[in-house]
């Protein structure tokens, strides 16, 4: 079965490019101002342009309120919105009748009671994520760079479909794909040079490596 992979956090055209030259079955675009790979509304737009019909613009956004929601889902050429923050089932289920667009629910890992969260979500979500736990003090959602042990997700009983995210590399994603048994993956840090830098060649890479399974 093939792997799907996201590339998160583009911000130029060259790495925007690479992905869709790769591959890769979901771009990301982050709306969240505290993070390095942060765009505008304007920005994203500009580099979903060139992005074909059936690769997912995805935009990811961490709480954010109704007015920026709208702002996203009406500006900028968005297919799905990724919820990384603390939303709720409830508030899940709003955004996604209020703004007409799929959505999908991260969730952050550390030990097996939080993959046990997924539940809550089956039925007001589209997809989930699973993502690592961010560290004391982090600034930012998300694995930092960091995994989480994938075996707490092997035959996860969950109806919807779900991707693997934290601290994935050309080097380990194929473990973490044998481990885990995702059929979704999810990079960003993994195939930068420094935080919010992607660099085209570490794309090609990743993806390639899940293409060759």
């Amino acid at each position: 079965m093939a792997v799907d992979v996201k590339i998160c956090g583009l911000s130029d055209e060259a790495a925007v490019a690479a992905a869709v030259d790769g591959g890769a079955a979901m771009v990301g675009f982050v709306f969240f101002p505290p993070s390095p790979r942060n765009v505008t509304v304007e920005r994203a737009l500009e580099l979903g342009a060139g992005v074909p019909r059936g690769v997912i613009r995805v935009g990811l956004v961490v709480d954010a309120d109704d007015d920026r929601l709208a702002d996203i889902a009406g500006r900028a050429g968005i297919d799905l919105l990724q919820l990384h923050g603390d939303e709720t089932p409830d508030r899940v289920r709003d955004i996604r009748e209020r703004f007409g667009l799929p959505v999908m629910k991260v969730l952050p890992v550390l030990e097996a009671e939080d993959v046990d969260q997924a539940r809550k979500y089956e039925d007001v979500a589209d997809r989930l994520m699973f993502d690592a736990k961010p560290p004391l003090g982090a600034t930012r959602p998300g694995g930092n760079a960091r995994a989480f042990d994938w075996s707490l997700v092997s035959g996860v009983d969950c109806k919807l479909p779900w991707m693997l995210a934290g601290g994935l590399t050309a080097d380990n994603v194929v473990e973490a794909l044998k481990i885990s048994g995702a059929g979704a993956v999810d990079v960003s840090s993994g195939v930068e040079d420094a935080p919010g830098s992607k660099n085209p060649e570490k794309i090609r890479a990743f993806l390639d490596t899940v293409k060759a399974l």
